[in-house]
C-alpha cells in the first residue's frame, strides 16, 4: 500500500524524489520457469549500495501479472522504504495496466511510471489526455507522466505529450507528481518548457545523464531517473550530489572523464523500433556488480562485439567492471 494519502502525493515525492533511480530488470531460473526472486533481492540492495533512491521495477518482458507482482514484492520486500520501488505501467491495454497498478499498490510500489502500449495508437492528443487521466483516476500511486518519442505521439505534436495536455494532467489529477522530460528527444526544447511551467508544481525529471550533468548546473533539477546509470555503477548518484552541493566544476570534470562509456553505450543497438535492447542494460548492470541472469524469450540476443566495447568503455573511465567472465553474465550471480 502506498505511503502517502493520494492528496499528498505531490507533497512525498517532492522529499522523496531527490536523487538518482535506476532499473531493475526481472531475472528468470535456469530453467525459465519461474522468477528468480532472489536475483531481484541483490540487485535492490546493490542499488541501495551504490546510492540510488529509486529503482525501476521493468515490466517490458515476457512475463504474467501474477509474476511482476512477486517481483515487485520481491524488490519492496528488500527495499525495507530505503529506496523507492517504481512500477512500470506498459502492460497491453489501459484494462491490463490499471489491473498490473491494482497488483502493484498491493506489493508495496512507491510510484508509477507511466507508459502506453505498443498497440495504444491515438489520433488526437485528447485520447492520449483521456488515456492518461483514466489511469491516474485508478490509483492511489503518484504518477511519473512520461514524454518520449517512443510512444509514437510526435506526429500529433513534436513534443510528444504537449503543455497544453500537460497543464490539464497537473491541473486535474493531483496524483501526477512528475514529469519526466524526455519529449521531442534528441532536443531539449520540451525538458526546457516544461521545467519553465510546472517546477513550482511537481517533480521534472531529466533522466539522460549526458543532458541532466550540464542543465542540472543552470537549472534546479533534483530528479534524474529512471535510466540505464546502473552502467556506471555508483558514479551518477555520487554527481548528482556534486550539483546538490553547487560543485560544478568536479561534476563537468566527472562528466568528461566517463566519456569513453558513455560512447561505448552509445555504439551498441540500444534501442529497436522504440524497443529498448533490456539484454544489453541487465548485462551493463551486470558489469558493475548486479545479478544477470536468464530473461523469457523473445529478448535481444548479446552479442560479444557489444560485451567487449561496453566493458573497455568503463576500463578506459576509470569505472572499473566486475573481473568475472562474460559468460558467467548468462548464468547470474544467485543461479536457481
Amino acid at each position: 500500500m502506498a505511503r502517502y494519502h493520494r492528496k499528498e502525493a505531490r507533497e512525498w515525492a517532492r522529499e522523496h524524489m531527490n536523487g538518482v533511480a535506476n532499473v531493475t530488470i526481472p531475472t528468470m531460473t535456469s530453467d525459465f520457469k519461474r522468477l528468480n526472486l532472489n536475483a531481484a533481492r541483490h540487485d535492490v540492495e546493490t542499488a541501495i549500495g551504490h546510492g540510488f533512491v529509486g529503482t525501476l521495477a521493468c515490466s517490458e518482458h515476457a512475463i504474467t501479472l501474477p509474476q511482476y507482482a512477486d517481483f515487485v514484492r520481491a524488490m519492496a520486500e528488500q527495499a525495507n522504504r530505503r529506496i523507492m520501488v517504481i512500477h512500470h505501467a506498459v502492460f497491453n491495454t489501459l484494462a491490463e495496466n490499471i489491473e498490473a497498478v491494482k497488483l502493484a499498490e498491493e506489493a508495496g510500489a512507491d510510484l508509477v511510471l507511466l507508459g502506453y502500449p505498443p498497440f495504444f495508437h491515438p489520433q488526437s492528443l485528447e485520447e492520449v489526455y483521456a488515456y492518461t487521466k483514466a489511469f491516474c483516476d485508478a490509483t492511489k500511486l503518484g504518477v511519473i507522466v512520461f514524454q518520449v518519442p517512443a510512444w509514437g505521439f510526435s506526429s500529433l505534436h513534436p513534443a510528444d505529450i504537449p503543455l497544453p495536455v500537460l497543464r490539464r494532467l497537473v491541473d486535474e489529477c493531483p496524483n501526477v507528481v512528475s514529469i519526466k522530460a524526455e519529449g521531442g528527444m534528441p532536443y531539449i526544447m520540451s525538458a526546457i518548457e516544461v521545467h519553465r511551467e510546472f517546477h513550482k508544481e511537481v517533480v521534472i525529471s531529466c533522466p539522460l545523464e549526458y543532458e541532466y550533468v550540464p542543465l542540472a548546473q543552470v537549472i534546479p533539477i533534483p530528479f534524474c531517473g529512471t535510466n540505464y546509470s546502473a552502467y556506471y555503477g555508483p558514479w551518477l548518484p555520487r554527481v548528482h550530489k556534486l550539483i546538490q552541493a553547487g560543485k560544478y566544476d568536479e561534476a563537468t570534470r566527472e562528466w568528461y572523464r566517463v566519456d569513453p562509456a558513455r560512447k561505448a553505450f552509445a555504439s551498441v543497438p540500444m534501442a529497436m523500433s522504440g524497443l529498448i535492447n533490456r539484454t544489453i542494460w541487465k548485462y551493463q548492470a551486470w558489469l558493475q556488480g548486479y545479478n544477470g541472469g536468464p530473461i523469457p524469450h523473445p529478448t535481444p540476443r548479446l552479442h560479444k562485439r557489444d560485451m567487449v566495447a561496453l566493458r573497455r568503455g568503463l576500463e578506459a573511465s576509470g569505472l572499473p567492471p566486475t573481473s568475472d567472465p562474460d559468460e558467467a553474465f548468462f548464468v547470474g550471480r544467485h543461479p536457481e
